[in-house]
């Protein structure tokens, strides 16, 4: 069915133009959307400097609780909250394996990058899958939007070297309380980082224990800063 579905959206291409990836009216040369679903997106507005969480009340230095206590990133960057059709764009890329999904989530993202008062890092991490499950699934949803990423931002991805050594269970399954210990130890760095500036990229967040880990991980490798860059926020 994938192949199936990119091979149908091709030839609608070459025929008729690019298409809405939601409405399917035509959209811009430049994304795969048109202009009034783009404007319906639901964007993130005020949301915590270091982990994104969307805040209630604008504080003055836009941090949440429970990243005064310990921050998820130095700064961290969202475009979307994890609901429709976000949540829609996220699992059909993810399990439907539709690639113009990645191609749009990743060019909002670097607007949403491109528009804050941030420096760019050295390099773009995306979140590593298991091999059995990149076997599995063909592709990591994360690297193909961190590519989108890259060459707007003028960053390069750092991904060989940096592991998932531990098959865990999909985090999406599991209660908050069991996710921290899931993805403990889940991440290995075989690479240098040694006063590196990086950025973790991923499809969506919720808990954070993901990133928290591979962050671990990329410190450890000599890592210096830790920034986060998500498509959606739940």
């Amino acid at each position: 069915m994938p192949f199936l579905y990119r091979w149908s959206q091709n030839i609608q291409s070459l025929l008729l133009g690019p298409a809405c990836v939601l409405c399917h009216a035509p959209a811009s040369l430049e994304q795969d959307i048109c202009v009034e679903c783009k404007a319906e997106l639901p964007w993130l507005g005020s949301a915590c400097r270091h982990c994104a969480l969307a805040l209630s009340e604008l504080t003055a230095d836009r941090i949440c609780p429970d990243c005064r206590k310990r921050p998820l990133a130095e700064r961290a960057i969202a475009s979307l909250h994890y609901r429709p059709p976000a949540d829609w764009l996220v699992t059909r890329l993810k399990f439907s394996a539709r690639m113009p999904h990645a191609r749009l989530l990743g060019d909002l993202l670097a607007e949403r990058i491109g528009a804050a008062d941030m420096c760019r890092p050295d390099y773009l991490v995306p979140v590593p899958l298991h091999a059995k499950n990149l076997r599995k699934r063909g592709f990591n949803q994360a690297e193909r939007i961190a590519r989108r990423l890259a060459e707007p931002l003028a960053v390069p991805i750092a991904a060989r070297g940096i592991e998932r050594r531990l098959a865990t269970e999909r985090q999406s399954t599991l209660a908050a309380s069991a996710r921290r210990a899931n993805v403990r130890n889940a991440f290995v760095c075989r690479r240098g980082l040694h006063g590196a500036h990086v950025a973790i990229v991923d499809d969506v967040v919720t808990t954070g224990h993901t990133v928290r880990a591979l962050a671990a991980c990329l410190r450890r490798a000599g890592a210096q800063r830790v920034d986060l860059y998500a498509v959606a926020r739940a």
